[in-house]
C-alpha cells in the first residue's frame, strides 16, 4: 500500500485466479478422506456411493449457485455475515460468527496435523510417528502459511496457483490411471460395477451420514462470497467462477471414485488408513512419493485458502462492532494481519489428535446448519426489499430445494439415529449466548478494549480500514485519509 491509498481491501482477484481459489479449498483433504465414509455409510454399496457422490456434486452446484447473490448483492469481504446480519439480525449474524471462531480454527488445526504426517512419516518407515516432531511441523506450517497471507493477495494468488497445479496432476493421474486399469482390467473388477447395486441398500440416516460425508469433500464453494471484497467485478465473476469449477471438481471426484473401486474391493478401503496410498500401492508402488506430494499439496492450498477467506470475515465482523476492532485494522499489503495471528493461535491451541470421520460430520452438520439459515435470510431480505439491487439472482427452485437439503441434512440424522455430538454442537451454539449479552449487546468493556486495540496497533504497525459503505459506492477509489487510531465503532 502506496502512501496516500486507501486503507482498504483491494480488488485484484480476477476470473482465473477466483476459479483457482475455488479449486484450491474444494480439492483438499476431503477426496482423500471421504471416499472411505461414503462408503462406510452406504453400506459397502458401490452403486448407491457413486450416485451419492454425483448427487452431493448438483446439490453443491445448487447451493452455490443460491449462495452466490449474497455476494453479487453486498460486493464485499466477509458478505455472508453481512447478509445475515442485514436480513435475520445481529443475533443471528453472531451466532453465524460464533461458530466460526472455534470450527474453522478447529478444522485448520485437524488438516495441519494430517498434513504434518504426511510429511513424517517416510522417515519412520512401519511405525508410528512420535506426536512431538509431528505437532511442532504442524504449528511451523501454520506460521508458515500466516507469513504468507502477510504479504498479501499476490503472494496468495501466485501460491494457490502452483500447489493446485501440482496436485490436479496427481488427481489427473489417479483418474486416467484407473479408467486404463478397468478398461484393460480383470473380470473380477469388472463386476464390481456390473453388479454395484447387489449390496444392501442404506436406511435415511446412512444416507444422510454419507451426504455429509461427501459433501465435506466438495465444502469450500464459498469461499468467493467470503472474498467478494477484493474480486473484480464480482456480479460477473462470481457466478462463472462456481460454474466452471464445481464442474470440473464433480468429474475429477467422479473419476476417482471410480479409480480407486477399479483397484481396491470396498472392504480394502474401509481398511485402509489411507486411500490413496492404497491404490498407488497396488498400481506403482515405487510413486507412492507422488500421492504424499499430491495429499500435502492439496492440503496446504487448502489451509491456506481456509486463513485467507476466514480472516475477511473477521475482519467484516469487527468493523460491525461483533469482534474487536483490532481485527479490522490492516498492514502496508492491505492484510487483516491481527485476524490472521489470531486464528492461528485459537489452531494451535487445537492442535490435538482427532477422530477425522467425526470431525466431518461436525463440521457438515454446522455448515448447513448456516446454509439453512441464509436461505431463510435471502427470501426475507426479498419480501422486506424487493427493489435491492441484485445484479445476479437465484433461481427460487435452487433456494428451497437447497433448504431442503439442509433440513434433511440437520434433522435426518437426530431423529433417526441421535448422536451425543449433536447435543455438543447444540449446546456450544447456545453457549455463544454468554458472550453476546455483555460484550455485544451491552458492549461492556469498550474503553478497555479500546487500550489493547492502540498498542496492537502500534506493535503490528496497522491502521483502521476506511468507511466500506463509501468504498463499494466509489468502486475503491477512495481519496480520504485513515485515522491516526482506531475508536470504538458506534
Amino acid at each position: 500500500m502506496k502512501v496516500g491509498e486507501s486503507t482498504q481491501l483491494r480488488r485484484v482477484i480476477g476470473y482465473f485466479h477466483g476459479t483457482i481459489f475455488l479449486f484450491s479449498i474444494i480439492i483438499g483433504a476431503g477426496i482423500f478422506i471421504a471416499p472411505k465414509g461414503v462408503l462406510k455409510y452406504s453400506s459397502l454399496n458401490v452403486g448407491v456411493s457413486l450416485s451419492i457422490w454425483a448427487a452431493c456434486a448438483v446439490v453443491s452446484m445448487l447451493a452455490a449457485l443460491s449462495h452466490a447473490e449474497l455476494g453479487t448483492t453486498f460486493p464485499r469481504s466477509g458478505a455472508q455475515y453481512y447478509f445475515l446480519k442485514r436480513s435475520l439480525g445481529p443475533f443471528v449474524a453472531f451466532f453465524y460468527l460464533w461458530i466460526n471462531l472455534f470450527s474453522t480454527p478447529a478444522g485448520i488445526a485437524a488438516r495441519s496435523l494430517m498434513l504434518a504426517g504426511y510429511i513424517t512419516q517416510p522417515f519412520y518407515p512401519g511405525c508410528f510417528v512420535p506426536e512431538m516432531p509431528k505437532k511442532c511441523l504442524a504449528l511451523a506450517i501454520l506460521w508458515c502459511l500466516g507469513i504468507l497471507n502477510a504479504r498479501g493477495v499476490k503472494e496468495v494468488t501466485w501460491f494457490q496457483t502452483v500447489s493446485t497445479a501440482v496436485k490436479m496432476t496427481v488427481l489427473g493421474f489417479i483418474s486416467v490411471t484407473g479408467i486404463v486399469l478397468l478398461v484393460r482390467g480383470r473380470r473380477e473388477n469388472l463386476a464390481r460395477f456390473e453388479k454395484a447395486f447387489d449390496a444392501d441398500v442404506p436406511d435415511a440416516s446412512q444416507i444422510a451420514e454419507a451426504f455429509l460425508q461427501g459433501l465435506f469433500a466438495y465444502s469450500g464453494w464459498g469461499v468467493l462470497v467470503r472474498i467478494a471484497g477484493e474480486l473484480k467485478s464480482p456480479s460477473e465473476n462470481i457466478p462463472k467462477c462456481v460454474v466452471t469449477a464445481l464442474t470440473l471438481v464433480a468429474l475429477i471426484y467422479l473419476l476417482v471414485n471410480v479409480s480407486y473401486l477399479a483397484v481396491l474391493t470396498p472392504k480394502e478401503i474401509m481398511s485402509s488408513d489411507a486411500v490413496a496410498v492404497s491404490w498407488m500401492d497396488r498400481v506403482i508402488p515405487s510413486l507412492q512419493w507422488a500421492i504424499s506430494l499430491g495429499v500435502s499439496s492439496a492440503i496446504v492450498s487448502s489451509l491456506n485458502c481456509t486463513v485467507f477467506s476466514t480472516s475477511r470475515l473477521w475482519c467484516m465482523a469487527s468493523q460491525e462492532g461483533q469482534l474487536p476492532l483490532i481485527l479490522s485494522t490492516l498492514n502496508i499489503h492491505s492484510c487483516p494481519v491481527a485476524a490472521v495471528i489470531q486464528m492461528l493461535i485459537f489452531a494451535s491451541i487445537l492442535i490435538i489428535p482427532s477422530d477425522l470421520i467425526l470431525l466431518i460430520n461436525y463440521v457438515g452438520f454446522t455448515d448447513w446448519i448456516q446454509l439453512g439459515l441464509m436461505m431463510m435470510g435471502l427470501l426475507k431480505l426479498r419480501f422486506q426489499e424487493p427493489n435491492l439491487s441484485r445484479p445476479y439472482k437465484a433461481r427460487l427452485p435452487f433456494v428451497f430445494g437447497t433448504m431442503a437439503m439442509s433440513l434433511f441434512l440437520v434433522l435426518t440424522p437426530i431423529i433417526k439415529a441421535p448422536q451425543m455430538y449433536h447435543i455438543y454442537v447444540i449446546l456450544f451454539i447456545l453457549s455463544g449466548l454468554l458472550f453476546y449479552l455483555p460484550f455485544v449487546h451491552f458492549n461492556l468493556g469498550s474503553t478497555y478494549f479500546n487500550k489493547i486495540t492502540c498498542f496492537l496497533q502500534l506493535l503490528l504497525n496497522v491502521s483502521p480500514t476506511d468507511d466500506i459503505n463509501e468504498y463499494i459506492s466509489t468502486g475503491g477509489n477512495v481519496q480520504k485519509n485513515p485515522p491516526a487510531t482506531a475508536t470504538k465503532k458506534e
